[in-house]
């Protein structure tokens, strides 16, 4: 792996309760992006719920809302102990050394960090990931508030790929728009 190259994974996953252990983490998809925006590769898989966990009752209401995200994430579901350790092979793969990039990367990444501890022992990622709306707080010098979809610029977002609550489909929307986000701010640096 040449570890000079960043390599960005736009993760995106969708669970059945707020914390990993006590529920379970349903599905999850991530894009690997070069900093120019080509896309590389893509991972997704959909898991079997954890032994002993169950759905909290806010999350399973949330989910009542968006039927066809909810039937796309239980289909042809997987074990967690198979699943992570493929994942874990295609990260390290991956030509670059892998940069974390989530909306909200305290979300997301605190569940793939907790499966891939649990069922991996590794840390691929260590302990850091790139949230998109606090880089576009950075970029924009304003409050977070400001940096929900509302309030971002529309030449941010690619018009084809949309956020429907199915990680695959959230992980390429949300890296598209950091790559595009990555290629303004580092052309007004130079």
């Amino acid at each position: 792996m040449n570890q000079a190259t960043e390599i960005y994974v736009s993760t995106d996953i969708e669970a059945d309760g707020p914390i990993p252990g006590p529920h379970s983490m349903l599905s999850f998809a991530s894009a690997a992006y070069r900093a120019d925006g080509t896309l590389i590769d893509k991972y997704t898989a959909n898991l079997e719920q954890l032994a002993g966990a169950a759905p909290e009752p806010r999350t399973v209401e949330w989910w009542s809302q968006f039927p066809q995200a909810w039937e796309a994430c239980r289909r042809d579901t997987r074990s967690p102990e198979i699943v992570m350790p493929e994942y874990l092979a295609w990260l390290t793969a991956l030509p670059g050394q892998p940069v974390f990039v989530g909306w909200p990367a305290g979300w997301d990444f605190m569940w793939i960090y907790w499966y891939l501890v649990r069922f991996t022992r590794e840390r691929p990622f260590r302990e850091s990931a790139l949230d998109i709306r606090s880089y576009a707080m950075g970029m924009r010098k304003t409050d977070f508030k400001r940096t929900s979809r509302t309030y971002l610029p529309k030449r941010w977002f690619d018009v084809k790929l949309a956020h429907t609550h199915v990680a695959l489909d959230d992980a390429l929307e949300q890296g598209a728009v950091f790559c595009n986000m990555l290629a303004e701010n580092t052309k007004s640096t130079e």
